[in-house]
């Protein structure tokens, strides 16, 4: 019998979870990592040795401890160890910059941090700092005996998700037990029980530290893809790991399609492949679904929202390929016209808003950006723009702060880049507003070409195509054509660097 069916129900925490999971299934494999793997006996006896050394490092519940560390076997024990003594883990993406990683300890205000060798670490003063050659023996001991183990409540904060940093320095995401559960609860056609699931995107990441109930209930096996991410590693561990579940952002999933071996490798194993975190062009989706060979879902939420909406397995072509589907069923959403907080009307846009008790609860010690990040009703400000269709699916039309206003008309970039994704010369395409003296702001497009296309010396042929598909007004002004979207630590397409680009080349 499945551990989710026997032991997820009464377990009222995550560190339950793990132990009960270690009970069940003690063989199976947790994760695995290249040549290494740890199985879920191995990983609560570590963590179990993790929690002793915190807890002689005067370690209490409610401290923050710090990771600095990379995609790992390893951070995955000092993150469920932490959990076990009820501190809160705040771990820090090493592909952002110095000052962002600074900044994100300083904010933590750890009193341990767990860092890579060759990290160096900044901000975190009075800490105890352990470095990853030590982690090994720091989880050689324990167990700690129950009496020196804190009473965990579920409503006892876990982890502090940092989001990207996209509009500013990175804000904090708390979550606490009940969160993980509720979107344990919400996954749907994602997760089952014993699937092998490929992890793509840095744990650091919401789709990671919020969703270690789900992966502990349903005793799945986490599949690595290394650090950093490559098409090449990703097709591997498909193939040879015998993945059920393959999820991704569009960046990466336009990169492994375009991998040479995507048409030839083996992946008759895969229950479902999954995209989401970014604005997804419909014919990535219809590519997905060819070359896998399964069910494609699209999924939609952010770093403080935890879970909001999803297609569903059975849903049509045009469902899957132009919306990110419906609500999932613990959230509860609405699409408003954010001057007035009021709904609109279906087929119109307005901002996403949602509240569900799979949300974050506040940003790390800051009361005035987490009360701006609600509405009156408790509803969170997504600050993402759609439209809601008759039979209840979102479509998304972008960020608010990528809109732009072109001579009083507003434009939004995801409608130009559905535009060029459907050409059969473009492979990837981002476009961004800039500055106009006349017309207030027009759009430039970027675009990465297959090779050999024939259009990089002539570029405008892409606006024609656009103006045989789109109101004239949404036509970008220029197509600048790149090998390379620039992308964020979180693997989306990084607006903010085009936006710079665009403006230097105006």
């Amino acid at each position: 019998m499945w551990l989710h069916q026997e032991m997820a129900a009464p377990a009222s925490v995550v560190s339950e979870l793990l132990r009960a999971a270690a009970a069940v299934e003690p063989a199976r494999a947790a994760y695995i990592e290249g040549e290494r793997h740890i199985t879920y006996e191995q990983l609560d006896r570590a963590a179990d040795g993790f929690a002793a050394t915190l807890h002689g490092a005067g370690v209490h519940r409610g401290d923050v401890v710090v990771l600095l560390l990379r995609s790992s076997i390893e951070f995955a024990v000092a993150y469920l160890g932490a959990i076990r003594v009820g501190a809160l883990t705040s771990a820090v993406n090493l592909r952002l910059g110095p000052v962002e990683r600074r900044s994100i300890v300083e904010r933590s205000a750890p009193c341990f941090v767990v860092a890579e060798d060759d990290v160096e670490v900044l901000g975190a003063d009075g800490a105890v700092v352990l470095r990853r050659a030590g982690l090994e023996d720091a989880c050689a001991g324990g167990p700690l005996p129950d009496a020196a183990l804190p009473a965990l409540d579920p409503d006892d904060p876990v982890a502090i998700v940092w989001t990207s940093g996209t509009t500013g320095m990175p804000k904090g995401a708390v979550y606490d037990h009940t969160a993980m559960r509720e979107i344990s609860v919400g996954m749907g056609d994602l997760t089952a029980p014993g699937d092998r699931r490929l992890s793509v995107t840095p744990f650091p990441h919401v789709g990671y530290m919020t969703r270690i109930w789900d992966e502990l209930a349903n005793a799945t096996t986490l599949v690595l893809t290394g650090d950093p991410w490559s098409a090449t590693e990703h097709l591997r561990c498909l193939a040879q790991e015998r993945i059920t579940v393959a999820a991704g952002v569009p960046t990466q999933w336009s990169w492994v399609l375009d991998h040479p071996d995507a048409a030839t490798i083996d992946v008759a194993h895969l229950r479902i492949a999954s995209i989401g975190a970014a604005s997804v062009p419909p014919e990535l989706v219809r590519r997905m679904r060819d070359t896998l060979g399964c069910p494609v879902v699209v999924r939609y939420t952010s770093t403080e929202a935890g879970l909001l909406t999803g297609t569903r397995l059975g849903d049509p072509d045009d469902v899957v390929a132009t919306t990110v589907g419906r609500p999932s069923p613990v959230v509860d959403m609405r699409v408003v016209d954010p001057d007035t907080d009021q709904p609109v009307a279906p087929g119109t846009v307005g901002e996403v808003r949602c509240r569900s008790r799979a949300m974050f609860r506040r940003y790390w010690n800051d009361d005035d950006a987490t009360r701006a990040a609600f509405d009156d009703d408790g509803y969170l400000k997504t600050g993402d723009l759609g439209e809601l269709r008759d039979d209840g699916n979102l479509r998304l039309v972008g960020r608010s702060s990528d809109m732009y206003i072109r001579g009083g008309f507003n434009v939004y970039p995801t409608e130009i880049e559905s535009a060029l994704a459907e050409h059969p010369a473009v492979t990837r395409a981002a476009v961004v507003g800039t500055p106009h003296p006349e017309l207030g702001e027009v759009g430039v497009a970027f675009v990465v070409l297959v090779p050999w296309s024939g259009l990089d010396d002539d570029p405008d042929a892409l606006r024609e195509w656009c103006r045989a598909r789109l109101a004239g007004y949404k036509t970008p002004e220029r197509v600048i054509v790149v090998n390379e979207l620039p992308v964020t630590a979180m693997m989306k397409i990084d607006k903010r660097a085009l936006a710079g680009r665009a403006t230097e080349e105006a």
